[in-house]
This record gives structure tokens, C-alpha cells and sequence, in this order.
């Protein structure tokens, strides 16, 4: 079906499988690999006058994704997805936010200066701005280079609170999750409310052209619609504001799909881990440690209230540990991502491994 991924439809059995915490063969496994030095495309490069014309060129953007995925090996179940991407703050910019780029992320410049009536009116969804437009216009390229060779997702699309956290700025919303509880909230039923309509646009836009649902995090669900839910903010709020004013956003996102995945970043998340995996359609979670803590040996306690709650999970892991987790974990509803694989040996050779801990399951 994909050019770049010849064994889509048996990965993508296993992913399914993955959904439900089940195996078929063996674990879910992505192992991904710079092809020969022999067989490498030339990545091109081009120099652009500001940091915001490079994000913002297309072609050069779409020349480039090209020339990576055609230079990847996509082995095991890993998939060859490209997304477009002008940052995490792109569902505000919707609302008129401007972004500042830098080399590797972007920022949005906060619009909401204070909850006055009009200010919060003048908060709109804006599907003729320029960054609407301009993500459309990315889809669209990518999609008539990747159609038939890779995988085209849809854009990194945050949740309520972050969106209103980059109106506000997230210091000033702080406040203001006390100050103007009732105001918060909603606001951020508006916006999961044009979250959910620009999903659908994009969802369905990408399904015409024949891709599976996905987005950056690069696991797909063929036939239905997938989503990354998050809330970055939660970190810095009580658990009293996040079951008040935060957590319904996130049940209704969820609801409104078919495979939800979400992305629980930070040490100050994990004390929502209990209520995130109660929320009704949450298929799996994401556990991101955050710098410093980010070797998994240090997080088997978490994986393991996952697995017992019913959860898929991804962990992210260098082959040489291999073993280890097999003493930790059962492979149902593991996602084991590779790290430490160069070669198509040395990806058989874990491959071996994970097919032996499947079956001694």
C-alpha cells in the first residue's frame, strides 16, 4: 500500500492488537534505521533570511520530509508518517495568535489580556487565517508527494487548557484558574468545541485520500479516527482545578474518537494517571518522565499500574535492555520503541528476542 512501508498490512495487525492489549505474533516493536550511506538521497538545503521563512516554506519543508523518509528504514511495524508541523501552540494561532519560531519549536504571542466580555468575543475560531490556511496548504503538499510512498497525519493539535494557556499566557492563566474559574472554563468548552471541528476537517480530508488516522505520534488507526489527547498545564494546577475546569475537556475529545493515546508529560502529571486512564475510550497512555528521568528502569513501577489498569503503553528502550523488561512486563499492550539498532541484524536479532518473550507469555 506504501511504497516506503511494503509490510503495512501485517504491522498494522499488530497495532490493532496493540489497541486492544492483545499480541499476534509478538509485541508491537518500531525499530527505525538509517538505510546505507550507498543508498542515501541527497537531503536538500537551502538558506532562507529569518527562522520564520525556513518554517513556512513548503516546498522546501515537503523536499525535505522526502528526503528523510526515503533515507529511514522503516522495519518491524515502525510507519513512514510525516505530519505538518509549525509548532505545539498551532490550535491557537487558529484563534489569532501569532507564533515566534525558533530552531527546533515555535511560541505562540498571548492575545487574551484580561476577561473583559469583549475580549474573551473577540477569541475566535478562524478557518480563513493565515495559519489555518497555511497547514492546509502543508497537508495538501504532502499529501500529493506521499500519496502511494508514505503516510500523511494530521497537525499536533492541543487540547483546551494549553490552547487557553497560549492565549493567556500560562503564568497569568495561573491566576486566573482562581480568579475566573467560570470564565476558564468556558472558554475552554469553546475551544474543544473548534478542536474537534478541525479535527474532523483534517480527518476527513486525509481519509479521502486513503491514510490511516495518525498524527506525531507515529502509530496509526486504519478506519476510525485517533488522537493524542494532553494537557501540559495540568502540571502546574491543583487536582481540584483539574477535575473542576479541565477534566471534561478531555472526556469529550475522547469520546468524540475511536483510539485515543494520551500524552501524560511531567513529573507533576503522573498524580492524574489514576483519573486519565478512568476516562471512558482511553486505549493507552503515553508516560513521558520528563529530562533526566527518561530511563525506563525508573518508571517499571508506573508501566506496571498501566498494564494492571487494563492500559496499552509505549516505552521507549535501547536494545541491550531487552531482557530486563522482559522481567518486568508482559507483552500485551506493549509498544516497545528501539533505540541502539543501526542494521538489519541487529534488528532481527531483537526481533528474535521479542518474538520468544511474546510467546513465553
Amino acid at each position: 500500500m506504501f511504497e516506503f512501508k511494503p509490510d503495512y498490512e501485517k504491522a498494522k495487525q499488530r497495532i490493532e492488537a496493540w489497541w486492544h492489549c492483545e499480541v499476534t505474533d509478538r509485541a508491537m516493536t518500531y525499530i527505525m534505521f538509517p538505510k546505507p550511506d550507498k543508498e542515501q538521497a541527497p537531503v536538500p538545503k537551502k538558506e532562507h533570511a529569518t527562522l520564520r521563512e525556513r518554517w513556512l516554506d513548503t516546498e522546501f519543508i515537503v523536499e525535505r520530509t522526502l528526503a528523510h523518509i526515503s533515507n529511514t528504514v522503516y522495519y518491524a511495524d515502525a510507519m513512514p508518517i510525516a505530519y505538518p508541523n509549525l509548532g505545539p501552540d498551532i490550535m491557537a494561532a487558529f484563534y489569532g495568535c501569532e507564533l515566534d519560531f525558533g530552531e527546533s519549536t515555535s511560541w505562540s504571542v498571548p492575545i487574551l489580556h484580561d476577561w473583559k466580555p469583549g475580549s474573551v468575543r473577540r477569541i475566535k475560531l478562524d478557518l480563513d487565517g493565515f495559519y489555518f490556511k497555511k497547514i492546509l496548504e502543508l497537508t495538501d503538499a504532502l499529501l500529493e508527494v506521499g500519496r502511494g510512498r508514505f503516510i500523511v497525519g494530521y497537525t499536533d493539535l492541543h487540547g483546551a487548557a494549553d490552547t487557553v494557556a497560549a492565549f493567556r499566557d500560562p503564568q497569568a492563566l495561573n491566576i486566573d484558574v482562581l480568579e475566573h474559574p467560570e470564565e476558564v472554563k468556558k472558554l475552554c468548552r469553546r475551544v474543544t468545541d473548534g478542536l474537534l471541528k478541525v479535527y474532523d476537517i483534517f480527518h476527513e480530508k486525509l481519509s479521502a485520500a486513503g491514510m490511516p488516522s495518525t498524527s506525531w505520534m507515529q502509530v496509526i488507526h486504519d478506519g476510525g479516527k485517533f488522537h493524542i489527547p494532553s494537557n501540559d498545564f495540568s502540571c502546574m494546577v491543583s487536582d481540584r482545578i483539574m477535575d473542576e475546569l479541565f477534566i471534561e475537556d478531555t472526556v469529550k475529545e475522547c469520546a468524540h474518537m475511536d483510539r485515543n493515546i494520551y500524552h501524560l508529560d511531567g513529573p507533576q502529571a503522573l498524580r492524574y494517571l489514576d483519573r486519565i486512564m478512568a476516562i471512558p475510550n482511553m486505549q493507552a497512555i503515553q508516560w513521558v518522565p520528563g529530562a533526566g528521568r527518561d530511563y525506563w528502569r525508573k518508571s517499571v513501577d508506573v508501566y506496571k499500574r498501566i498494564q494492571a489498569a487494563g492500559k496499552a503503553l509505549v516505552i521507549y528502550i535501547p536494545a541491550k535492555d531487552l531482557d530486563d523488561l522482559f522481567e518486568h512486563l508482559r507483552p500485551e499492550g506493549v509498544w516497545v520503541w528501539l533505540s541502539g539498532v543501526s542494521n538489519k541484524e541487529d534488528a532481527d536479532a531483537a526481533l528474535k528476542k521479542i518474538a520468544k518473550w511474546t510467546r513465553r507469555s
